[in-house]
């Protein structure tokens, strides 16, 4: 069933391009009120769920911290850890996404780089030239993991650390009609899934829409395994529930890990 063509990076950023214009929940920028607080001390950013994150996972203090918010445009953590004292730079596939992050920036006198391109390529930064990489629940939108975690041990610093927000490669088991419209959970696909081999593109457009993104599932093995191949220790691990799914009930949707590149 795959396609003769599919450009996975062109399509997702289109995808949310066009997510920025419908208002999607990743896609709301922090208000200024959330800003000015980040400024007082008082912040919190998330990795996966909807819970803040593990402060502990953070550097206690953010003053003059290089950060590289990865896949993470929105408006969302770039600008929170900017007003908290960090030197961030946000990455992102959308240019729409991106400009949520430079609208922020404007509106509250923050200072916020922000760059254009795929995750898997980061040729755009030199060698150790953060100290953390934030990568909230975005590598679903890539077929292959490994230039990712090759790409992010280099970017970051000896002693960096790297906190990474995935999904569960099981929510891709269940047929997700069944499972938005009637809370079911009626297993139809095998692992790993990607809506790129399950469907035709005419099958896509029916089930999910033209316009929507890509997603791949990806093994535990290149989530995991991948950064231990890459060179990373890993030192914490966390999962959450997606309320708003029907699997939350019977399992976690998320996990989330916390690695350090050895000093």
């Amino acid at each position: 069933m795959q396609d003769i063509v599919v450009d996975p990076g062109a399509h997702n950023r289109a995808a949310w391009d066009k997510y920025v214009q419908e208002g999607n929940e990743w896609s709301r920028p922090v208000s200024a009120e959330d800003v000015e607080r980040a400024r007082m001390g008082d912040w919190s950013i998330v990795l996966i769920g909807r819970e803040p994150v593990d402060r502990s996972w953070l550097p206690t203090d953010l003053t003059g911290k290089d950060v590289l918010c990865l896949a993470s445009g929105g408006g969302q953590q770039g600008p929170i850890l900017a007003a908290a004292g960090a030197r961030v730079t946000v990455f992102d596939n959308s240019p729409r996404q991106l400009g949520q992050d430079q609208m922020v920036a404007a509106r509250d006198g923050l200072e916020l780089r922000t760059v254009l391109g795929d995750m898997r390529d980061l040729d755009a930064f030199g060698d150790a030239a953060f100290e953390l990489v934030f990568h909230p629940v975005s590598n679903l939108f890539v077929p292959d993991l490994a230039p990712v975690w090759r790409e992010c041990f280099r970017v970051l610093r000896p002693g960096g650390t790297l906190l990474v927000g995935f999904l569960n490669p099981d929510v891709y088991l269940f047929d997700h009609e069944a499972l938005d419209e009637r809370g079911e959970l009626v297993v139809v696909h095998k692992l790993p899934y990607s809506d790129v081999t399950q469907y035709s593109a005419e099958e896509r457009a029916t089930k999910f829409g033209a316009d929507a993104p890509l997603e791949y599932s990806h093994t535990l093995t290149d989530q995991i395994g991948g950064q231990l191949a890459a060179g990373f220790v890993l030192t914490g691990f966390a999962e959450a529930p997606d309320q708003s799914n029907a699997s939350a009930q019977y399992m976690s949707n998320y996990f989330a890990t916390l690695a350090v590149k050895p000093g």
